[in-house]
């Protein structure tokens, strides 16, 4: 949803952008509008995802107050655990179709064709985000900033954890059988 928002050229999409590229949280602000924003959209009346949200226990009390709005609760929040090495390989390995938006990996997801999307033919690209230097301030900015989120659905019984080091192949088994469970 920031990229989108990043990629208008708008006033606030050019600030989001500058947090982005910098590998710093996008101010609350910002970021608790976009969501309010896209939680309100009928077509997340039977259920969604959120991944990378929310980042700081702010956002986390604005999500609470927008879906309780909703009549909605959060269900569970998967923590994944990964090493940090684990973490730069996976992010700076992606490249993505900057037209249709497919998502592909060097080592774990390559096109048929080297550099070109199997879906449109556009010429696939590494986002500024996934540059290992920016991965890394990213890393360390979740671990001072964000963590404290875990603590605040902790308390609420909502956190679930599931491996980072699971070759890409296995997570959604083990995804399903978390989400199962709840």
């Amino acid at each position: 949803m920031l990229r989108k928002v990043a990629s208008k050229g708008t006033k606030m999409g050019k600030i989001t952008e500058d947090y982005m590229r910098r590998g710093e949280l996008v101010p609350d602000y910002i970021v608790i509008g976009v969501m309010e924003e896209r939680m309100n959209k009928p077509d997340i009346d039977n259920g969604f995802v959120l991944d990378g949200f929310p980042r700081s226990v702010r956002q986390a009390m604005a999500l609470d107050n927008v879906i309780k709005k909703r009549g909605t609760i959060i269900d569970i929040v998967l923590n994944v655990i990964a090493k940090p090495e684990t973490i730069v390989s996976r992010l700076s390995l992606r490249r993505s179709c900057p037209q249709c938006g497919s998502i592909y990996h060097l080592r774990d997801k390559l096109p048929r064709e080297p550099g070109i999307c199997d879906e449109c033919g556009s010429e696939l690209i590494q986002r500024f985000d996934d540059e290992k230097e920016i991965i890394r301030k990213r890393f360390e900015v979740y671990e001072k900033q964000t963590f404290p989120i875990l603590e605040w659905y902790e308390k609420r019984g909502k956190v679930k954890e599931i491996s980072g080091e699971l070759e890409i192949d296995q997570i959604p088994e083990v995804l399903k059988r978390i989400l199962e469970d709840c």
